[in-house]
């Protein structure tokens, strides 16, 4: 059987070639259809201009036997002759019969007398009886038309005598009429005309003439002379009954207008000749047409299979993950909505897991982009292993995975899937010569109890997942209403920090560091303050995390820094150190910025200290150390913030040649109470000096501390012990009399030492 998106593309196809090559039929249909009906009209036209032609001839043809006729008439001496009591057979004979016969070929004579009695024959046989009844009958019609004319033409005098004045327009010589009857089955023309006086234009009665009636065979000779006249080929006579051969004809009529024949002629046929020319070209331009249809629509079929399959596959790329092959965020809400509607899920209960990989930017960050797509595929492939017969796995983004879980009814069952997955993360991932340890981080949320919208769910279960990280990672979380309001309150810090940067509603406060040996202010650490409208001050821990999230550390720990540069003028000598976050070392322009902000202020270089924690070498970002690297060759100081509480690895001490190394409060909080505190605090003093480096110690609180960092050589103390941070004019003061304290205590120092020397 087809693919289902082969049999797609068959349906579509057909969909649009069936239709399409039948209009091709139909239009070469058309075409042919239109030749012949355009061949028939032209052949129609022309046999319509072929009849009345050979009608006109033949009309000719009567027209000039008449006027052959008119040439023995219109004389005295026939007319006496006719009209007087004795009839001259024999000069009738030569004079006219035989004359006509000799001269135009006229086959027979007849002459009826004023009472219409038939008085001279002369034919192919005198004696045989041609004039029957039945052609007399015929010619009778024609013979009274010729008397009612010349009856007409005879004008009475006054004298009672009667003048013959015919009218000449009617015709030009002399009274008759002209037609077509059958003698003995053949066809002859015939002319009836009456017999008028030339110069004796006076009669004494209106009596009607004598008529002379003249035949002429209508014989093969007599048609080749109408065949040439009217341009027409193969004409044929033929009498009633003879059989009508093909083509087309004309009928011949007896005046009493029975049928007595027929004249064929072979038609001239434009159209068909032209058909007949143009049938080949178009039969070869509709073979071709067919067949260029057939490749265009085979063309058309195959594209749309492969546009069938294309579309299908790119649905399906666009609800599927391409480098894992689950379903993306798209299908796994469709999904999801198609599971939520069903009354028996949501009865049985269903759970929607959020989860992903801790820390996968160091992967991608320290092996490389490859890694990290490796170890999405091994991650994907886990998941399809222990995911339930029923369930569905998507990946959402990056390093970020959904699960839905439907027959899982509470937190119980949902737990035994999760704690499956972290089982199954415990196996490395092996990418070459690497093992890559993962970890996951997971939130869940449960249907009906946490809602039954789609959105809702999803909503839900990544608050639940954002609470698992921020918790530790490497566990999950089920939501809880009291998380949606940590989300809503982080959303709110978010927008009101954005604000407060772009409004300058910030502050920086200012904590001392001063030198052990002289007491003097050597150092200043920049702070940032945020005091929120509704709630007061915001403590540095609760906005730093947030500006982090939210990509808002670039903006604010740019404006910590030009406050921090614009301060320090009022400072002479001393150092001022600012905190910059390992986003911020991202930034493509950061250096930039910083040489930007010295040049704008006017501050010296070797006045500025950036601290920086370890997570700055979390992912060996060489772009990072390039930095560093910079900002140190211009002679701003370098200080490693927080020493021993990241990753507690001293390579990347040879690697970057720091100027200042500041060790972690809780190593000084704890010296009091714990000997092991106070030994790590030595080795990191010994490590530093060994390094060539300025020690700092910060989270000072107790004399007692003070004193032994200076007893055992740190070089600067910061803490409330010396001053809690201050902003810059109280710091104004605090330098004051800090400076007043520090000489009167070398003025007492120096009291002393004189009279120990006295004793």
């Amino acid at each position: 059987m087809k693919p289902a998106k082969e049999r797609h593309g068959t349906r579509i196809a057909n969909a649009i070639i069936i239709p399409m090559f039948a209009v091709v039929l139909i239009a070469v249909a058309i075409t042919f259809g239109l030749l012949i009906w355009s061949a028939h009209i032209s052949d129609q036209a022309a046999e319509k201009s072929q009849r009345q032609l050979l009608t006109g001839t033949l009309q000719l043809t009567r027209d000039q036997f008449a006027r052959q006729q008119a040439s023995v008439l219109v004389k005295d001496p026939i007319y006496y002759i006719t009209t007087g009591p004795i009839y001259d057979t024999s000069w009738l004979y030569h004079n006219v019969a035989l004359w006509l016969k000799e001269n135009y070929g006229f086959s027979r004579t007849l002459l009826l007398d004023q009472e219409g009695k038939y008085r001279f024959v002369d034919g192919p046989n005198v004696y045989e009886k041609w004039v029957t009844r039945n052609l007399l009958n015929s010619l009778q019609p024609a013979v009274r038309a010729v008397q009612k004319r010349y009856l007409a033409s005879l004008k009475e005098l006054p004298s009672g005598l009667f003048y013959f004045d015919p009218d000449y327009r009617i015709n030009e010589h002399t009274l008759s009429e002209t037609g077509l009857v059958s003698i003995k089955g053949n066809i002859y023309l015939f002319s009836v005309a009456a017999i008028t006086p030339e110069l004796m234009k006076l009669v004494s009665r209106r009596t009607t003439p004598a008529i002379l009636v003249n035949f002429k065979q209508l014989n093969g000779e007599l048609l080749a002379e109408i065949g040439r006249v009217s341009a027409l080929e193969g004409m044929v006579l033929d009498s009633i009954p003879a059989l009508e051969p093909g083509g087309p004809s004309i009928d011949l009529k007896a005046p009493d207008g029975t049928t007595i024949g027929h004249i064929h002629w072979q038609a001239e046929q434009p159209g068909q000749e032209m058909q007949s020319r143009i049938t080949p070209v178009l039969a070869v331009l509709a073979l071709a047409l067919v067949g260029l249809s057939v490749v265009v629509m085979a063309f058309i079929r195959q594209s749309t299979r492969h546009l069938a399959s294309s579309r299908a596959d790119a649905v399906r790329a666009s609800l599927h993950d391409p480098l894992s092959g689950l379903p993306n965020r798209r299908q796994f809400k469709q999904l999801l909505v198609r599971t939520l509607d069903d009354p028996q899920v949501v009865k049985r209960g269903a759970a929607v897991l959020y989860f992903d990989l801790d820390r996968f930017k160091d992967i991608n960050d320290t092996l490389g982009h490859a890694a990290g797509d490796w170890v999405i595929c091994a991650i994907a492939e886990r998941l399809r292993r222990v995911l339930p017969e029923n369930g569905i796995v998507a990946r959402i983004s990056g390093d970020e995975f959904a699960l839905l879980l439907p027959d899982c009814p509470n937190e119980a069952q949902a737990e035994q899937i999760m704690s499956r997955l972290q089982d199954m993360m415990v196996q490395p991932v092996s990418f070459g010569p690497d093992e890559i340890h993962v970890s996951v981080s997971m939130g869940a949320a449960l249907a009906p109890r946490d809602g039954l919208e789609a959105e809702e769910l999803l909503r839900k279960a990544d608050i639940a997942l954002y609470d698992a990280k921020s918790n530790g990672r490497n566990r999950w979380s089920f939501f809880e209403p009291s998380m949606q309001e940590h989300v809503r309150t982080k959303d709110e810090i978010a927008r009101e920090l954005r604000k407060a940067v772009d409004e300058d509603l910030l502050d920086v406060a200012y904590q001392p560091q001063c030198d052990s040996r002289s007491d003097k202010v050597v150092a200043i650490e920049a702070l940032a303050r945020w005091n929120r409208p509704n709630t007061g001050a915001v403590p540095p821990a609760s906005f730093i995390p947030v500006a982090e999230e939210t990509g808002l550390i670039n903006d604010l720990g740019l404006w910590i820094l030009r406050r921090a540069c614009r301060d320090a003028h009022r400072w002479p000598g001393i150092i001022v150190s600012v905190n910059v976050s390992p986003t911020q070392f991202k930034h493509p322009r950061f250096v930039d910025k910083v040489i930007a902000t010295l040049e704008e202020f006017d501050l010296d270089p070797e006045r500025l200290e950036i601290e920086v924690t370890e997570t700055v070498f979390a992912g060996r970002d060489k772009k990072t150390l390039q930095s560093l690297k910079r900002l140190k060759d211009l002679g701003i100081k370098i200080a490693l913030d927080d020493f021993g509480s990241g990753y507690s690895s001293l390579s990347y001490l040879r690697h970057f040649p720091f100027d200042t190394l500041k060790i972690d409060q809780d190593f000084i909080s704890a010296m009091n109470d714990s000997p092991e505190a106070r030994a790590i605090v030595r080795t990191i003093i010994r490590l530093g000096q060994a390094l060539g480096m300025t020690i700092v110690a910060e989270g000072i609180e107790e004399k007692q501390q003070a004193e032994y960092l200076a007893a055992n050589g740190c070089h600067r103390l910061q803490g409330y012990f010396i001053s809690h941070p201050l902003p810059a004019k109280d710091l104004d003061e605090f330098l004051a009399d800090h400076e007043i304290q520090v000489e009167m205590k070398h003025q007492s120092l120096e009291v002393e030492r004189l009279r120990s020397a006295e004793y």
